[in-house]
């Protein structure tokens, strides 16, 4: 038999091959430090349709009848189909992608996929958010974006769009192989490569064709079904139940997905999952790992960093399929087992009240109205103003002794179990930003406490005074505030007599610190003591509070495990690249029409407008800069205005100055640092300065209980030259609980504080939500007429290489035709931005246990971010009643 039918019998042998079809593991839990479940898995009903059991003849009727069930019951359901309807007809969702990544992030739309990723590198360096060497090659740069929390959908290795990519690979799974070809044509070739009838409307067709691709992404894995919709209602199972002869192929499985039982709990830590979608994605964990292309992954905080040790192994069912792919028999099934549990070192009962207590906060200070507590009443209005625009904000707790976070809120927040199945178009978009254009708009997906670096104001002054102190000055050396210094035609005041012209007399390092006196801390940045018009006994600059601060964390990241960015401890070299970008984006469209002999649109007008910004460092003399004006052809007429702005408006605060050193002495200027830095900070002097590395993880338990991994606390002493005095600064900060800016928040509380409090100053207009609308309707301020403006604003466009948005013609048009009109002139009919709020602190003063920073985005007064802080207090120190604060949802489980 095996001479004369060998080959026959080796065939079949062949074509017949054992392959698993996975069954999903439920994710493993994530609990608080007590073992109160924050992140579980549930029970639920998923949809799928296996190729191998559908009637082939009637496929089409099968997907229109499951979509139809879909809908009417208002289910979510996986749409990975990239062609859809919009007001303007067919259109590539890869394009839309690639377009609203570019808006969000304010790169020119014509710009390819290597000019964006510079862009965003560029960017994100001169923020200080990256640092970027020269020698760093482009794999690295895309490390440092992507550890600070940015993603561009850039393929490095390609230097493609990873969306472009994606559609390539779409469109050879049809054999259309026109990169070019429009998505209405792309959509008529699939409607006759699936045999839909004509009659059919394209929404119907479309619908049909979700389902068809769902099932030909599988490829040669046809034996596995293909998952339409999680976590379908029951009346939706019933439905399709009732229909099964109707449905063939479709069947409804009991499968476990992610829970958070308390909804938007702690959700900026725990993160979100979602299915794989981009190419670095697929790379890493279907290529690299082995994961199938619809499995869920962390895409955010825990449950991205912790994935490997969450995601559990999964079962399977062994079958024998044919060469096709096709299903012959069920062999075997393959019990999965769960993850792993990850234990965080919050804890919820505190957690629960850091994020309450800064929702109300916020609430309160949106109405200036009154802070009500059994620890004191507080007003949080300013007597001319309320600060409506206090939208967002943060809190930090951290042991000052371990560097544990044991709460940390961000608000507004969202619910992670929007993402659990996939979320929906309409439910990502109530989580965008309602105005885009605005850095400070509610971003609920965004974790302020790490991500967000801002200026610290007054909190940062206790780093100005130790850097002092270490120095050699005497701590009790007294300086008189006479109430401002005139610098360079400048003054800088303390912030009592800016307010109420009033000076705090003569004042030491710990009473400056209680009154936060600026006029101290500017006197001790130079070494100069003005009141007496003569040195200070030390020598103290700008380059020793700088090393001060990165010796206190404050230019690296924290090493908590979720996403984080690194702050910036200011760099005098980086103002002057800064001034230079600054002058050539301002000047550039500025001065258009500003030469005799060359329009924009020219090489030449590239290269004056850059040797113009190569002057800076220089700063000439304002006669020799007119006569380079006049030798460069600008307009006789324009000559001296063009001078002034420049020379003073950017030459002159280009380089490093002692008016630079003064705002840095008082937390202005250059400063960003994110909250849960200042948090780690103000633990070091509390602790005597011992710098920890944070942790917000615990510990990680195996399933079977049988392995627990600690997560070591780690620590590093700061080398003082004498640590006693810390000291100094601690005795600065009670007395600001005690006498100073907070004394109203603590009179009533039973554990004494130590505090400081601080109002970053945020200058600039608030960008409207639609620039357009706004530019159209103040055009008669501008004395300009409406039809002349558009027809400016299109010719400019039609002249222009670039692919800029209207609104960007539009503001040239308006400045070509009114030549006199500064951007600051176009734009002083926006609303301005209130102050950053921030209170930092530590108790009990004696014997530090917990610190806690608060931030309150447009807050107005460093005081308004008190509250929250002290009601966490009162949690930690147990004078809060007991009450149950959070109930585990009896329905999750990870036992299935």
């Amino acid at each position: 038999m095996t001479a004369i039918k060998g080959e026959d019998y080796y065939l079949i042998a062949e074509n017949k091959v054992y392959r698993n079809i996975e069954t999903q593991a439920p994710r493993g839990e994530i609990r608080d430090r007590n073992g109160v479940l924050l992140a579980g898995s549930k029970p639920s009903f998923t949809v799928s349709i296996s190729q191998n059991e559908l009637n082939q003849e009637g496929v089409n009727e099968t997907a229109s009848l499951l979509m139809n069930i879909l809908k009417e019951n208002q289910e979510t359901y996986i749409d990975e189909f990239p062609i859809v309807f919009t007001e303007n007809g067919y259109a590539f969702t890869y394009e839309q992608k690639v377009r609203d990544w570019k808006i969000q992030n304010n790169i020119d739309l014509s710009k390819n996929a290597e000019e964006s990723f510079r862009t965003v590198a560029r960017n994100l360096n001169d923020q200080g958010i990256i640092k970027i060497n020269p020698d760093d090659s482009d794999l690295e740069i895309q490390r440092k974006i992507n550890q600070a929390g940015f993603y561009p959908p850039i393929s490095i290795s390609k230097m493609e769009f990873t969306e472009f990519i994606k559609k390539q690979e779409w469109l050879l799974r049809y054999r259309i192989r026109q990169e070019d070809i429009t998505a209405e044509e792309a959509f008529k070739r699939l409607k006759t490569f699936h045999n839909i009838d004509e009659n059919i409307s394209d929404d119907k067709a479309r619908d049909i064709m979700v389902i068809k691709d769902l099932l030909r992404s599988k490829g040669y894995f046809q034996y596995e079904p293909a998952v339409v919709a999680m976590d379908i209602s029951k009346t939706t199972v019933s439905k399709i139940e009732e229909l099964s002869l109707e449905l063939p192929g479709v069947s409804v499985d009991v499968e476990p997905i992610r829970y958070y039982p308390n909804g938007a709990f702690a959700s900026h830590i725990l993160g979100q999952i979602g299915r794989i979608s981009s190419q670095d994605e697929i790379e890493k964990y279907v290529t690299g790992l082995g994961y199938n292309r619809s499995d869920m992954i962390g895409k955010t905080g825990i449950e991205k960093h912790f994935e490997d040790v969450l995601r559990g192994e999964n079962g399977y069912r062994r079958v024998q399929v044919d060469a096709f792919g096709r299903l012959i028999e069920n062999i075997e099934t393959t019990q999965p087992s769960a993850g792993d549990t990850v234990y965080l070192t919050i804890d919820s009962k505190l957690q629960k009240v850091a994020e309450e207590s800064l929702k109300k906060t916020l609430e309160t200070i949106q109405v200036g109205g009154i802070y009500e507590s059994q620890w004191g009443n507080m007003r949080l209005r300013n007597n001319r103003r309320v600060y409506n625009k206090a939208t967002s904000g943060a809190v930090v707790a951290m042991d000052v002794r371990t560097g544990e976070i044991l709460a940390m809120a961000s608000y507004p927040d969202y619910d992670p179990n929007l993402f659990a199945t996939g979320i929906s178009i309409e439910d990502m978009a109530n989580l965008m930003p309602a105005n885009m254009n605005d850095p400070l708009a509610p971003k609920p997906l965004y974790n302020i406490a790490t991500m967000t670096a801002v200026q610290p104001g007054s909190t940062f002054k206790m780093i100005t005074g130790l850097a002092a102190i270490e120095n050699g000055l005497d701590p009790n050396y007294k300086i008189k505030d006479e109430g401002y210094i005139e610098l360079g035609g400048r003054t800088f005041g303390c912030w009592l007599w800016n307010v109420y012209r009033q000076k705090h007399g003569e004042e030491d390092l710990i009473g400056a610190l209680r009154d936060s006196c600026n006029y101290y801390f500017y006197s001790i940045s130079v070494g100069y003591d003005y009141s007496k018009d003569k040195p200070l006994p030390v020598k103290m600059g700008s380059q020793d509070i700088l090393e001060m601060s990165k010796l206190f964390g404050l230019d690296n990241l924290t090493g908590v495990q979720i996403e984080e960015i690194s702050g910036r401890v200011p760099n005098p070299d980086q103002k002057l690249i800064e001034t230079r970008r600054s002058l050539y984006f301002d000047i550039y469209n500025r001065m258009a029409n500003h030469f005799t002999d060359i329009t924009q649109n020219s090489q030449t007008y590239e290269d004056r407008i850059n040797e113009i910004v190569g002057w800076t460092q220089e700063n000439p003399s304002r006669s020799e800069l007119m006569r380079r004006m006049t030798d460069l052809n600008v307009k006789k007429e324009l000559v001296e205005e063009i001078t002034d702005h420049v020379k003073y408006s950017y030459y002159t605060q280009g380089n490093w100055n002692q008016g630079d050193t003064f705002n840095l002495a008082i937390g202005q200027g250059a400063h960003a640092y994110t909250p849960i830095q200042m948090a780690n900070y103000i633990s070091a002097i509390a602790n005597d300065g011992y710098l920890n590395k944070v942790t917000v993880v615990d510990k990680i338990e195996s399933y079977d209980k049988k392995q627990i991994n600690e997560i070591p606390r780690e620590s590093e002493r700061i080398p003082l030259n004498n640590y006693g005095n810390l000291e100094y600064l601690r005795r600065g900060m009670i007395d600001v609980s005690d006498e100073g800016t907070a004394k109203q928040l603590f009179e009533k509380f039973p554990i004494k504080v130590a505090s400081k409090t601080g109002t970053a100053q945020k200058t600039g207009t608030i960008p409207e939500a639609d620039e357009e609308a706004y530019l159209l309707r103040h055009l008669r301020d501008f004395n300009l007429n409406q039809a002349r403006v558009l027809e400016r604003a299109e010719e400019l466009e039609k002249e222009s290489n670039e692919n800029l948005p209207k609104h960007r013609y539009i503001r040239r048009a308006i400045k070509d035709l009114n030549p006199s009109l500064t951007d600051t002139q176009i734009n002083r009919f926006k609303e301005t931005y209130d102050n950053f709020a921030w209170f930092v602190s530590y108790a009990p003063h004696d014997n530090p246990e917990i610190a806690v920073v608060s931030l309150i985005f447009q807050g107005g007064s460093g005081g308004y971010a008190g509250p929250v802080a002290r009601d966490i207090m009162a949690q930690y120190f147990g004078l809060n009643e007991e009450e149950e604060l959070l109930e585990e949802d009896p329905d999750s489980t990870s036992d299935f």
